[in-house]
């Protein structure tokens, strides 16, 4: 087992260590899958990261968007600081794939602008995947696309070593050879810089650098330096130096693989010509063969991946080689443990991302675009997802029905089924099994947070004076220094009532869609800090929004049935009032829908659950108290000082990177910040 020393200042509190527990008796028996119901506030990413060190095996943290993602990984950095934690999401900053429509003859070439610290983070994962059994990696959906064979990554990697025999020309040789491009003047991560008998290779993973000093075909010294233009060069005996880039195969597959590509070309062409597809076919042999000419002289090509079946040896229709690969080719199918994060969003998404893979490839092949084996170039199908993964834990305050279905269908199997795409993802109601026992084989509970917080209070109340009374409502909350949310169906109706109420005296701001980027943090900043009342918005406010400060949710045209106003939605909705002492929710509506009988029924048992406990340990709520700074994320350079007054040129040049990656991970309230200390140089 692994050495996971899991660094925390504090311990499981509430039912944290019962759902530890069961958790670890789970996996203990060898369950391949549990749920784990834990409210919003709970600390589900707590109780993870004890079942993680507890279990003592490498883990996937799989998350639905970035931006949670991101705030996972610097959570469990804090609570693993000795060991190797990951962040593996896309590395496109902007996505446009190929595509074309048929209907207006229009093709859309792919168009990318990459980011290269999510790179770096990306190869930083797969190296330490392949080298270390103390990993945790933090990923988005990502995790099921393909990014070349771990084998071919592992044996192309180069060691070198004090003494070794090797020329100049042998080790630059080498590194071209991994796709390292020479770069004599700004090495970056994937490339490297020769300057006399010495050679300064900047790995990908971006950590710094390593010099290799070479005499009479001879190594005589080798170096190892940080990124910082003053850390200090450390003298090693060793190293190993991975791929510049994925998509990289072993030079004696290439030209095999290359034989094949063509192969299929010809047959290709011969099907569109006997079709009368003359345009098609003269299309695709120009682009196929340009490409087939570009990777026997370089290794590479533009939309290489598209011809990774080839490259990877793979048969038609098999999947591609994907991150848990890599999980699988250095630990064993068993040997790690999935978290699914968010599972009601994220496993839908594991569904959904193939379909769409599929429909716009066809339109490709058939037009003369692509070949048919790029349709091998796509994510993992849910059932292929699902092949490939062992022990998993499911975690989210409204489980759907696939996840709760599957533990408990495999805890009490004697031989357990593999899931079925066509799972339901409905919302479920736990209710339905509210009179069991709250902990269960392959189903966990983790009901009281820390604080001793409850769920909201619940009111049902007529659209009939609906406004009249909301205002009453928040002018109440407004003189105990609370904060409110009302949420709203459409933009223009969130726009309508923000308008109404400031004519009503009321500090308020609506968020929506059409909000610019980097002012959505500032209007919740504002909120927090009482500069704003109020602020209407639509589905902005639901996972991942913790704003303490929030005691009432008003929540219009609850009765009105669809995705943001099903249980699941409501039940999430309702969570964000679930962090302050007096928390409450107004639910306005004409009619009681399933959906709002549910999740009425579902936040009742909870705080019902929730205060019981409280009351047999003699535990008074505590509101949550979150300090205004955000954690940095990942993705982005962090300055050390945001003082205009301290600027230089290239510390100036580092906070506009800084901001504009903030931004682009979503980190908004840090690029506004980052912004500010801009313009304030600006007017200096």
């Amino acid at each position: 087992m692994a050495p996971f020393n899991l660094t925390a200042p504090f311990e499981p509190t509430g039912d944290q260590p019962e759902a530890i527990a069961a958790l670890m008796q789970g996996l203990a028996a060898g369950l391949p899958f549990q749920t784990l119901l834990g409210v919003t506030g709970s600390g589900k990413t707590f109780t993870s990261a004890n079942v993680i060190a507890q279990y003592g095996k490498p883990a996937l943290i799989l998350s639905h968007n970035k931006t949670l993602a991101a705030q996972l990984y610097e959570e469990l950095r804090r609570f693993f600081p000795d060991n190797a934690v990951q962040y593996f999401v896309s590395y496109y900053d902007y996505y446009q794939p190929e595509a074309y429509i048929p209907q207006s003859d229009t093709y859309i070439q792919k168009d990318a602008s990459t980011n290269e610290e999510l790179d770096r983070l990306r190869h930083a994962t797969v190296q330490a995947l392949l080298t270390r059994n103390d990993v945790i990696v933090v990923a988005s959906v990502s995790a099921i696309y393909g990014i070349g064979s771990p084998e071919n990554y592992k044996a192309l990697a180069v060691s070198l070593a004090r003494g070794a025999t090797l020329s100049l020309r042998g080790l630059v040789e080498q590194l071209i050879d991994l796709q390292y491009d020479r770069n004599d003047t700004d090495p970056v991560p994937g490339s490297f810089r020769i300057r006399g008998n010495e050679v300064v290779i900047v790995p990908p993973t971006g950590t710094g650098s390593v010099i290799v000093r070479i005499a009479e075909n001879r190594i005589t010294d080798m170096l190892e330096r940080g990124v910082g233009l003053t850390d200090p060069e450390k003298p090693i005996a060793k190293t190993t130096i991975f791929p510049g880039r994925f998509w990289v195969s072993p030079e004696e597959q290439i030209e095999p693989a290359l034989v094949l590509i063509e192969h299929e070309l010809e047959e290709r062409l011969h099907e569109l010509t006997a079709q009368g597809k003359l345009l098609e076919a003269d299309r695709l042999g120009q682009r196929a063969r340009a490409d087939i000419a570009l990777m026997r002289e370089t290794g590479m090509c533009h939309g290489i991946e598209n011809y990774s079946r080839h490259l990877d040896g793979r048969e038609p229709g098999t999947p591609p080689f994907t991150l848990v690969d890599y999980f699988n080719h250095t630990y064993g199918k068993d040997e790690w443990l999935l978290v699914v994060d968010e599972s009601h969003q994220t496993l839908p998404q594991v569904r959904g991302m193939v379909r769409g893979d599929n429909a716009r490839k066809d339109v490709l092949i058939e037009h003369g675009f692509r070949l048919p084996s790029a349709k091998d170039n796509r994510p993992l199908t849910f059932e292929e997802f699902f092949d490939r993964i062992g022990p998993t834990i499911f975690q989210s305050a409204t489980p759907a029905n696939f996840e709760l279905e599957i533990s408990q269908r495999i805890a009490n199997s004697e031989s357990p089924v593999a899931p079925k795409g066509s799972g339901s993802s409905e919302s479920y109601s736990p209710s339905a099994i509210r009179h069991q026992p709250r902990i269960l084989k392959g189903f966990v509970e983790q009901l009281v947070r820390p604080t001793g917080l409850l769920d909201p209070t619940i009111e049902v109340r007529h659209t009939e004076g609906q406004l009249p009374y909301l205002v009453e409502q928040i002018e109440a909350r407004i003189t105990k220094g609370q904060r409110v949310l009302i949420t709203t169906l459409t933009k223009r109706l969130a726009e309508e009532l923000t308008a109404w109420l400031r004519d009503h005296d009321i500090k308020v701001e609506y968020l929506h869609s059409d909000v610019k980027t980097l002012e959505r943090p500032e209007i919740l900043h504002k909120l927090r800090s009482g500069e704003v009342d109020v602020v209407v918005g639509i589905n902005l406010l639901r996972e991942g929004l913790d704003l303490p400060e929030v005691s009432l949710i008003g929540i219009l045209d609850a009765d009105q049935e669809g995705f943001l106003r099903d249980e699941t939605s409501l039940v999430q909705v309702m969570g964000r009032a679930a962090r302050h002492t007096e928390g409450h929710v107004i639910l306005f509506a004409d009619r009681m829908t399933k959906s709002m009988r549910r999740a009425i029924e579902e936040t009742t048992r909870r705080r019902e659950h929730q205060a019981a406990y409280n009351r047999a340990h003699g535990i008074t709520p505590v509101g949550t108290v979150r300090s205004m700074e955000q954690p940095s994320l990942v993705g982005q350079r962090k300055p050390e000082n945001l003082d205009a007054t301290t600027m230089n040129p290239q510390a100036v040049k580092e906070l506009r990177r800084a901001m504009k990656k903030a931004a682009e991970n979503l980190d908004f309230e840090k690029a506004a910040r980052i912004r500010d200390a801009l313009k304030k140089l600006s007017r200096e």
